[in-house]
């Protein structure tokens, strides 16, 4: 007798007769091995039983798409340059008075005009903003309290994957920053208040637990053109920075 796929006409007992006759029917490797728990044999064969006795319309059913827009907020941190010669002598520092690790926060804002296929395209802006200082022990060490601020605005361009209730993506633009990095007081100038080209490009995730909240994640690189030598100084650093965020998303 030759068994063929189970007929959608046939009740839910029928599926879960023949389920049976296949576990009695099993071959003797069905037995637990030590190294599985019996909690996870125990969920599998829930599994099972549920996708044996599930109707075929709840398995087809199509996912709604990502939606029309969506709002990040997120808090970010990065570890600013504190042990590049070139930085610290471009802003006429001391290596030990760069600050080091930053904290700021970032807001996105993305819409989503249309989908090719499995990818769905954004367009937006990010604007982000990024401090650090070092003041503490300053006057005990012999050091001058310095404070750092990186602040970008720029357009975004990405690729999103997935549905409503989720999607990954990858995104990225170009535009200008500012990066000062300046001893405390004195107004900012010269390498402190130019507009430095700027290429930011990463990727993250969001998470709808509801309907329009989610949790999210973004990962992002930073590629800082170059500052202009001014005063005798040198010329800042090319610098990339390294920038983790996390916080919510709504849409």
């Amino acid at each position: 007798m030759v068994i063929g796929e189970p007929d959608e006409r046939q009740s839910p007992s029928v599926s879960q007769a023949r389920l049976i006759v296949l576990v009695q029917c099993a071959p003797p490797m069905l037995h637990t091995p030590r190294s599985i728990p019996l909690r996870a044999i125990a969920a599998s064969w829930i599994l099972l039983i549920f996708l044996v006795t599930m109707p075929r319309g709840a398995a087809a059913q199509e996912p709604a798409p990502i939606p029309r827009f969506v709002v990040d907020l997120h808090g970010l941190t990065t570890r600013f340059p504190d042990d590049d010669p070139q930085l610290a002598a471009s802003r006429g520092l001391a290596l030990e008075e760069l600050p080091g690790r930053g904290f700021g926060g970032d807001i996105a804002v993305h819409v989503f005009p249309f989908r090719f296929r499995a990818v769905t395209v954004g367009l937006g802006g990010r604007l982000t903003t990024i401090g650090a200082s070092r003041n503490q022990d300053s006057e005990t060490l012999g050091l001058r309290p310095v404070t750092e601020r990186f602040t970008y605005l720029g357009p975004q361009l990405s690729f999103n994957f997935g549905t409503e209730s989720g999607w990954s993506y990858l995104s990225g633009g170009i535009s200008v920053s500012r990066w000062s990095v300046a001893v405390d007081g004195p107004p900012l100038a010269g390498p402190d208040v130019e507009r430095l080209k700027t290429l930011d490009y990463g990727g993250g995730a969001r998470w709808f637990a509801k309907r329009h909240l989610a949790f999210s994640f973004d990962i992002r690189f930073y590629a800082i053109n170059p500052s202009t030598p001014v005063n005798g100084l040198p010329p800042g650093p090319r610098t990339r920075l390294f920038v983790v965020g996390a916080g919510v998303s709504i849409k």
